[in-house]
């Protein structure tokens, strides 16, 4: 029997499974889908994590007998090794749960042996799916960022495996600063507190309000200024209006791209990634125009080459996510994988 690897995705009202084998293919591209279940508590938390394994191997007749791992993408903070800290999307009291130890007791129940479980950042262990898939076999780093209601970010190291850093907080990407004077925007407010120009309100959702209270004097008379209206209706109304073609909304999202250039710029930089993978509503394809994504990617290349050392403006590949929802648990997967193999 084929050895497998599962990997969990944990969302707040949705998990999400799926798994490779032990050469790092996957099983299927289909997800297994869970409740969560945060509102019932941890307990529940888990069983539907237990769930969404065993419907898994279910589907794809797969047994207990061929996992050899398992990973977990679960957001954070983190007070301690596997601890929940203050949860941005769960209830404050599981603040202090222990999820890497109950889960794996779970685990072990489910499987009747124990199984290594492997846990991470959901940003960065969807880093590592789309790292496996945009390098093949090549060793090379990989950098991505994500922009979506914020700005996830990961940095893949040429094993395959993400920065989760010391403190748990590796490639915090979105609370990076940024340049944002060389676009010719003021300072934007960023939910984390931070008052030095954080990347996440220039380049996602988060900061979309911001962008239209700046340009409200250019555009007095369009829809999306009318301060009647919620301001997240507004904001989330802008990619569709993009994608007809609306001045307004091609001109916030090439200052986001600009945004995110600069950015990939001074990560690179720093980081030195051969590929540079951008995620996010923005290069869905679902969602989006092949006219749109072109202009949007093609702004992230042009101000990322603008600050980039000479080299890497030759070697560095700035492309497009392939893997979109499947990320985050192929990426748990993966690491089960690697772990077990280090």
């Amino acid at each position: 029997m084929k050895k497998v690897y599962l990997g969990t995705d944990s969302g707040a009202t949705t998990s999400k499974t799926c798994g490779v084998y032990e050469d790092g293919t996957p099983v299927c591209e289909n997800l297994a889908q869970s409740s969560t279940n945060s509102e019932l508590g941890t307990e529940a938390v888990v069983s539907g994590w237990i769930e969404g394994l065993e419907k898994f191997l279910e589907e794809n007749d797969l047994v207990w007998e061929q996992v050899e791992g398992v990973g977990l993408a679960i957001p954070g903070p983190y007070k301690d090794d596997g601890v929940m800290d203050n949860p941005v999307n769960l209830p404050d009291s599981f603040s202090g749960w222990e999820f890497h130890k109950e889960y794996q007791d779970a685990i072990a129940v489910a499987a009747g042996r124990p199984i290594p479980l492997s846990w991470g950042n959901d940003g960065n262990f969807a880093g590592v799916g789309e790292a496996q898939r945009v390098r093949g076999d090549k060793k090379a780093s990989v950098l991505m960022l994500a922009p979506g209601s914020g700005l996830g970010g990961a940095y893949i190291d040429k094993k395959g495996m993400p920065l989760l850093g010391d403190n748990w907080m590796g490639m915090e990407a979105g609370h990076v600063p940024i340049p944002y004077h060389l676009l010719g925007l003021p300072l934007f407010e960023c939910g984390c507190g931070r008052d030095w120009g954080c990347a996440e309100p220039y380049t996602s959702i988060s900061g979309l309000p911001q962008y239209l209270d700046f340009l409200a004097p250019k555009y007095p008379d369009h829809p999306c200024i009318d301060l009647s209206k919620p301001a997240k209706d507004r904001a989330l109304s802008l990619r569709g209006l993009a994608q007809d073609g609306d001045a307004l909304a091609l001109e916030i999202f090439d200052y986001q791209a600009k945004a995110m250039g600069l950015h990939v710029a001074s990560l690179t930089v720093a980081m030195d990634a051969e590929y540079v993978v951008i995620g996010g509503g923005l290069i869905d394809p679902t969602s989006t125009t092949e006219e749109f994504r072109a202009r949007y990617m093609g702004g992230i290349r042009e101000w990322a080459n603008k600050y980039m050392f000479p080299l890497q403006q030759k070697r560095v590949k700035i492309v497009e996510a392939t893997l979109g929802e499947l990320s985050q648990a192929i990426g748990a997967a993966l690491v089960a994988l690697y772990s077990a193999n280090k």
